[in-house]
């Protein structure tokens, strides 16, 4: 593997910042499950995971085509665990229209950067809601479907409004919001 290119390059720098080696990376298709999420401080870019869970980024990839997550807030956020978003309902308890999706549990570790998919007690509930690791989570391994992971813009989202200390499960007052979420095949 070359880093020649910029697609390969944030690819590599993203495993290098969670230790992951080169061989542990799957191949992506440039383009195809990369996402572009706007918010107020920049850019931040995902890289889907159809290769470990392919219904969950399926379902992601559909929404974001209908423009589901545009405007939703992070309505989550605990300093130092992660930011979740991805409920038009703003409180933790929306969904889209689509059905929920079974649990595609990998042995693909919850670090700093990795994006996984929020749910209820049911292991099969997860649907839109999604929330990005602000710091490693491994006592989520094995329980929760990882999506994703942030190639780029961890910056960006270290700067997203936190919940105030004590906060009953991280609730954010006056949350910052997703302005848009586009796939990079076809975004503008």
């Amino acid at each position: 593997m070359t880093t020649s290119s910029p697609f390969t390059r944030r690819i590599v720098t993203a495993a290098m910042a969670m230790g992951l080696g080169l061989s542990a990376l799957p191949a992506f298709s440039a383009g195809e499950n990369t996402v572009y999420l706007e918010t107020k401080d920049g850019r931040v870019t995902i890289e889907l995971r159809p290769d470990i869970a392919p219904k969950h980024a399926a379902q992601l990839k559909a929404l974001i085509r209908q423009g589901f997550y545009d405007g939703l807030k992070f309505h989550r956020v605990m300093d130092g665990f992660m930011a979740q978003t991805g409920d038009p309902k703003g409180n933790g308890t929306g969904g889209s229209t689509l059905p929920n999706i079974p649990a595609e549990f990998s042995q693909a570790p919850f670090k700093r950067g990795t994006v996984g998919m929020a749910r209820s007690s049911s292991p099969d509930s997860a649907n839109s809601q999604f929330f990005i690791c602000l710091g490693d989570a491994s006592f989520l391994d094995g329980k929760y479907t990882v999506v994703g992971v942030v190639t780029s813009g961890m910056e960006v989202v270290d700067k997203i409004k936190k919940a105030a200390p004590g906060a009953p499960g991280g609730a954010v007052d006056n949350p910052d919001k997703i302005l848009t979420m586009k796939l990079a095949q076809g975004a503008r």
